[in-house]
């Protein structure tokens, strides 16, 4: 039998797909990646998953993040890149990365979760989330708490003047 997770309660808990959240992957921010401009971190991420061109620009052009996320996820949608699980986290940590890079807010609520553990709540994505029993990956709470030691690294690498 597993235990119940005692840090998941003190945990700093989000949906990836919470439009009002700015660690979700879905809040619109657009940036700038790979010569093309993205409007959510969701929309990259999906893109990304192809390799047909009507497959790619279907998403790109879908009008929001949810949206983008529906497009990338139908379960009958062929074309998909041949190695896409190997490069899934490479793909949601650029975007989430070079989202946090372009907007403040974004930095700023990333450090507001202080040392907590992130953890994002999805009962059905035990890759991405925590899963339905809570012994999920949690990929994306993993994702965002590298991000946040990157962050705080940089910062003092700046506070003591040091070059990187």
């Amino acid at each position: 039998m597993f235990q119940h997770d005692i840090s998941l309660e003190q945990a700093y808990s989000f949906s990836r797909l919470d439009e009002t959240c700015l660690l979700s992957t879905v809040t619109a921010h657009p940036f700038e990646l790979e010569g093309d401009t993205w409007a959510t971190a969701e929309h990259y991420y999906q893109a990304k998953k192809f390799v047909k061109p009507q497959d790619i620009e279907e998403i790109t052009k879908s009008e929001s993040g949810v949206d983008a996320y529906k497009l990338g996820n139908r379960w009958w949608k062929r074309g998909r890149a041949k190695d896409w699980k190997q490069k899934r986290r490479v793909m949601m940590t650029r975007a989430l990365y070079t989202k946090v890079m372009a907007f403040e807010e974004v930095k700023e609520a990333l450090l507001d979760t202080g040392d907590d553990k992130i953890v994002e709540t999805s009962m059905y994505d035990p890759y991405w989330g925590i899963g339905r029993d809570q012994r999920g990956e949690n990929m994306m709470g993993q994702i965002w708490m590298d991000i946040r030691a990157k962050v705080r690294a940089d910062i003092r690498i700046k506070a003591h003047g040091i070059s990187a």
